[in-house]
Order: C-alpha cells, then structure tokens, then sequence
C-alpha cells in the first residue's frame, strides 16, 4: 500500500514538473513574442489616447476600458482562431500574411511622416462630424478605435505565431492567449496612465504641497511626452514593418535587401568590436526603417498622390 502510496506521490510530483515546464515555455514563447511584436505595441499605445480627446475626465477611464474589452476580443475571439487554423492546416501562409500587414505598417509609417511634411492630419475618428464629447461621439470613437485596433492586433498576433510556429498546437493556443493577455492589459495600462497623468499633475500642483512642482512638470511635460510616443511610434513601425519585409522576401528567394542588410551588419560588427551587438541592432534597426519608409512611400503615393492626379486631369 504504501509503495503504491509512494508511485502515486511520484506521478504527482511528475505531472506538476511537467505542468511547472508548460508554463515556463508557454511563457519564454510569449515573452519572446511580445518583443517581436514592440513596433506594433508602441504604435498602439501612441494612437489610441487620441480616441478619447474632447471628453470630459470622468469618461475617459470608461472609454479606455471599451477599447481594451473590444481590443481583447479582436484578438481571443476573431484572430486567435484564424491563426491557430492558419499554423496547423496552411502554415505557408503566415509569411506572405505577415508581409502583407507589415506592408500595412510602413503605410502608417510613412503616412504619418508624409503629414508632418505636407501639413495634413489623419482623423482618428474615421471623419466623424458628432459633436465633442456627445455620447454618439463616443460611441463612433470607440468603434473606430476598435476597427483600427483589430488590424494592428492582428499584425501582433501574426508576428507572435511566427515566433511560436514550430510548438504544439496547445502552446501556440495557449502562447498566443498570453500574449493577447499580456500586450492589451500592458498598452491599456499604459494608455490610462497617459491620459490620467494630466490629471494627476493638476491634482500635485494645487494641492499646496512640496509635491506641486512635481505637478505643474507632469502637466507641461505631458504634451511632450505624447508627442514623443507618436514620433517613437512610427519609428517602430517603419522599423518592424521594413524587417518582416526584407525576412519575408528572402524567405521568398529575393535574397538581396537581406544580404545587404546582413554585410553592413558584419562590418559594422568588424569596425567596432567592442560594441558589436548594439552596432549590429543599430544597423539592423536603421535599415530596416529605411526600406519600410521607402515601401510605405510607395503606398503613400498611390493611396494619395495618384488619385489627386486623377482627379485633377479630370
């Protein structure tokens, strides 16, 4: 009896070693893919405190968490499947997927950058014309914000499943889960904070205490800081997106962005041994934003200046 007692407490202890390993991989695997995916992540948090301008304080924090509920969703309910479906029965499509939404980020990338030179401005709100802080108003800038949501998530999701592509089946379901978990509740938090910290610094600043320079610093240093994350952002994207690009082109044969790429990397590494993993990153970094601002620029021109021709020939 007690031997069997004793296998019995073996098979246990040998069930919850293996379960404790499960949730280390399934967390190496997310956390892996959550770094693959900073560019979009970074983009995210920089664009959605945007939806909730022209709001009264008190329904700022509701209207982050709609986004956040709705952000989620898109990535459990409509994605997630998708993708698992994708890696198990046609896994050769995720790259051509991944381009094709990376495509999508050196768009943004360079869309952004084309206003700041032109003087244009991108409506967040999908050209809305409801009144500020009207509840319609918030109804279509919530949904806006979820429809913009729903194609940078997928962009994260895709990047994520690429980097958990050869697990099981159950650690990519359950790595993916993680990471849809993790990256909204990190760039919602994050989001909340950004709004709320104006807030905040108005409180330190007429509260009379030592604490009120603080206060009166958050409030002039916030618009900074927001303007900061946006140019951050698009860096991100552009070089995110000009990476997938020039992976998934050699993936595809077309070897040449990728061995240009890889022959700077080296003699940078060459010139400056000393500090070859940041020169190595810096190179990879720069050209990478390079390549997607000239893949964005190219959109941009036939999503923008193309049809302006058009119409002004007619």
């Amino acid at each position: 009896m007690s031997g069997g007692l004793v296998a019995l407490l073996d098979d246990v202890a040998m069930i919850a070693k293996l379960a404790a390993a499960s949730v280390d991989d399934i967390g190496a695997a997310a956390g892996r893919a959550s770094m693959k995916a900073v560019g979009v992540v970074v983009d995210d948090t920089a664009v959605t405190p945007r939806y909730v301008t022209g709001f009264t304080p008190d329904r700022e924090l509701p209207i982050i968490k709609r986004i956040a509920l709705g952000s989620l969703r898109n990535k459990v309910v409509f994605i997630l499947p998708v993708a698992l479906l994708l890696s198990q029965f046609l896994p050769q499509a995720i790259t051509p997927i991944l381009m094709l939404g990376a495509t999508y980020l050196c768009f943004e990338g360079a869309e952004k950058v084309y206003e700041a030179v032109s003087g244009g401005h991108h409506d967040a709100g999908g050209g809305s014309d409801a009144a500020l802080g009207t509840k319609e108003r918030e109804e279509q800038m919530v949904s806006g914000a979820i429809r913009t949501d729903l194609i940078l998530s997928a962009e994260i999701m895709a990047i994520a499943l690429a980097e958990v592509a050869d697990q099981s089946l159950g650690l990519r379901a359950a790595s993916l889960l993680a990471v849809a978990v993790l990256i909204t509740a990190l760039v919602y938090g994050v989001v909340a904070l950004i709004v709320k910290m104006d807030d905040i610094g108005l409180r330190l600043a007429n509260s009379g205490r030592p604490s009120a320079g603080l206060g009166r610093a958050l409030v002039k240093g916030m618009p900074r800081v927001l303007s900061a994350l946006s140019i951050i952002g698009t860096a991100a994207m552009l070089w995110v997106g000009g990476h997938i690009i020039i992976a998934g082109l050699e993936d595809f044969g077309v070897k040449g962005p990728a061995h240009f790429l890889h022959d700077l990397e080296h003699r940078a590494e060459v010139a400056l041994p000393a500090a070859a993993g940041f020169v190595k990153w810096l190179v990879e970094t720069v050209i990478s934003g390079i390549f997607g601002l000239v893949v964005g620029a190219i959109v941009v021109a036939v999503m923008h200046l193309v049809p302006k021709k058009g119409a002004a020939a007619h």
